[in-house]
């Protein structure tokens, strides 16, 4: 009789044991389990050198008015910015319309400066294909 109960037990413990999920495999209910999230990155900032850079500054016919301008010019200029980015002395302002959206760069030209205009970009509203910068400048300005 022992024999008999000692035969039976691994067949016992098989009906008793529950399936473990290993992660991306289908479980017996069919569901697929997810390995645990890894954790959040800690993002450090590169390290600077300290020293000031000056910008480059884009020089293109039809741009005249727009380079070299502060964001309280170029706003009078435009109207207000549809979007105002700030990144530690730099500034990205938008202003769109029907015909295009414009991005206006704003870097300090010399030390604790304020940021002027140094760069511009244009591309239409519609699909986001580079349109010529002067003409969405134009397009774009207050009567």
């Amino acid at each position: 009789m022992r024999s008999a109960i000692l035969l039976m037990l691994p067949l016992l413990a098989a009906c008793a044991t529950s399936a473990i999920p290993t992660p991306n495999r289908p479980t017996s209910q069919g569901n697929v389990s997810r390995p645990a999230t890894p954790p959040p990155q800690v993002v450090r900032p590169a390290p600077s050198s300290g020293a000031f850079r000056a910008p480059r500054v884009i020089s293109m016919p039809g741009l005249e008015g727009i380079i070299g301008k502060n964001e309280t010019a170029l706003a009078n200029i435009f109207g207000p910015p549809r979007l105002s980015v700030k990144e530690g002395d730099a500034r990205k302002l938008q202003f769109a319309g029907e015909a295009c959206v414009l991005d206006v760069f704003l870097y300090p030209l010399a030390p604790r400066a304020e940021p002027s205009a140094t760069y511009v970009d244009a591309r239409r509203a519609s699909d986001g294909l580079d349109v010529d910068r002067a003409a969405c400048v134009a397009a774009l300005r207050r009567r």
